[in-house]
């Protein structure tokens, strides 16, 4: 049942809570920890997700009803809210799969779609960051030839193109996900079913180098060159570069805390890559991997609802804009609540008249 997992990562056996099942064969015995994993997941799912709604939905609230309009930087961090906030409304899903012992209870439509959304989050996220990383490079290595290329319309498409991107990437999710029955554990698991062995290899070497190595690269190389930037005093003198320094601080942050959450999680899709083609193989090996991916994925979920933090502790210019939102916001509450007393008034003053009369 190794592909009932979002990612399908783990090579060997998915934690079940029911007995070992009848005519299984001889496999590696199960890691002595899955158990309490077993129970801790379902809790673990529900609190990344009620914080990542929350913090989420905060953000793109922050964004969308503040009157300026969004820096490039805003765009693509919008969209990775959104992104983020599509993703943990798919994890009570699979909440309630390990709950109900890997027995998927959504049907054919759900199974596809809500791994296909978890899987192309993988890819969105990561490219928005390389994009916010891009456009933070552009803005303090190369403040004066960049306005052009640090358009909004253009931040919009790109985007587009990575919302796009990311479907493709997911494809393979949407074609091989399916509701199959396993009589052997008594349940009908949403599985990913492969035509051949070959295309779980190759999937995961995909996933390794456009979901990581790919972004990582840029991201690492854009990184550099703004720590860079900030260490140069001399640059610092600029009126222009201090002001997009200080919002290339959290981006850093941000950026900092995906490859924490992340990184992980594809040193163990490596590790998995390196089981397939024979080169770490053994028992010892297939334990490790199982339980290594599990935990590496939760802690790659964690990261959905860490920006949000980010953005209120350490964005200065965020706090600003949401405290904007929330005085016009209880201003214009106000403004209503006097209009409805002046009418009450005016009535009242009306019917004494007439009482008068």
């Amino acid at each position: 049942l190794a592909s009932s997992w979002p990612f399908s990562l783990p090579p060997g056996n998915v934690p079940d809570p029911s007995p070992v099942p009848v005519n299984a064969t001889e496999a590696c015995p199960g890691a002595p920890f899955l158990g309490w994993m077993y129970m801790a997941q379902p809790i673990y799912i529900v609190l990344i997700c009620a914080v990542g709604m929350v913090g989420n939905a905060f953000v793109l609230l922050v964004l969308v009803l503040h009157r300026v309009s969004c820096t490039v930087a805003e765009i693509y961090l919008g969209n990775l809210a959104a992104a983020d906030l599509l993703f943990v409304g798919c994890l009570p899903f699979w909440a309630a799969n390990i709950v109900n012992g890997y027995n998927w209870p959504f049907g054919e439509f759900l199974c596809k779609s809500v791994s296909a959304v978890i899987y192309m989050n993988l890819f969105c996220s990561v490219y928005l960051l390389a994009m916010v990383s891009i456009d933070r490079y552009l803005a303090l290595v190369h403040t004066m030839t960049s306005g052009r290329t640090r358009s909004p319309a253009c931040a919009k498409m790109t985007c587009l193109a990575i919302w796009a991107f990311g479907f493709l990437m997911s494809t393979p999710v949407i074609l091989f996900r399916t509701v199959m029955a396993k009589p052997e554990y008594n349940i009908s698991a949403c599985l990913l079913r492969y035509p051949s062995e070959g295309w779980s290899l190759n999937l995961e070497i995909l996933l390794l180098v456009f979901a990581f190595i790919v972004p990582g690269s840029i991201i690492t190389f854009c990184s550099c060159q703004i720590l860079q930037v900030l260490r140069n005093n001399t640059m610092r003198q600029f009126m222009q570069v201090r002001k997009e320094t200080k919002s290339s601080k959290l981006v850093l942050l941000v950026l900092l805390m995906f490859f924490l959450c992340w990184l992980p999680f594809h040193f163990f899709t490596f590790l998995s890559i390196l089981q397939k083609l024979g080169l770490i193989p053994g028992c010892r090996w297939e334990a490790v991997l199982e339980n290594g991916n599990q935990i590496t994925t939760f802690l790659g979920f964690t990261n959905n609802c860490i920006n949000p933090l980010l953005y209120v502790i350490v964005g200065k210019h965020f706090r600003k804009k949401a405290k904007e939102v929330f005085e016009r916001s209880a201003a214009r509450k106000r403004r209503k609540l006097n209009l409805a007393s002046s009418a009450s008034s005016a009535r009242t003053s009306i019917i004494t008249l007439r009482n008068r009369v």
